[in-house]
């Protein structure tokens, strides 16, 4: 049997000539109401959620880091650690990888990267493969609900609070 590899190289210019594709023609329309701005403004997909470390990240110069964001995974984050050497090494190593793709900001960190996941406590790292796990399966931690009693309209956080809170 034969194995073929892949390089990374190769995975960029397929995901590059993929995402390069010409888009759609805009269909003309007339303006909406304000009433449907609203809620096209609330159907919007949003693609960064912030969050807070139970812990935090401390730097080299002893500053803890705590508050930050992450962005929604696409396909290319998902399958660029298959190819990483480290995740051949230790199939462990794939959420270091795959979370530091993904977070966009650490405290005043703006480039993290694996090393920075590195040095995080464990219980950081759990909080975030399960917020990463939250945002990008179920698609939001927000969902809009509905009293069966007054009929009331209101959105409601199923993301929880910190570990041991729900």
């Amino acid at each position: 049997m034969r194995r073929r590899t892949v390089t990374s190289g190769g995975l960029d210019e397929v995901l590059d000539s993929l995402a390069s594709a010409p888009p759609a023609a805009p269909e003309k329309a007339s303006a909406p109401s304000p009433a449907r701005e609203r809620e096209q403004d609330r159907e919007r997909l949003r693609t960064e959620f912030d969050f807070e470390l139970p812990r935090g990240y401390v730097d080299d110069g002893g500053q803890v880091h705590r508050r930050g964001s992450m962005r929604l995974a696409t396909a290319r984050d998902e399958l660029r650690p298959q190819i990483d050497l480290r995740v051949k090494e230790n199939p462990a190593y794939l959420s270091v990888v795959l979370l530091s793709q993904v977070i966009t900001q650490l405290g005043t960190i703006t480039d993290v990267h694996a090393g920075v996941v590195e040095r995080m406590y464990a219980t950081d790292v759990a909080f975030l493969q399960d917020f990463y796990r939250r945002i990008n399966s179920e698609g939001h931690t927000h969902a809009a609900v509905t009293c069966p009693l007054c009929h009331g309209s209101f959105e409601v956080d199923l993301s929880g609070g910190r570990l041991g809170e729900s």
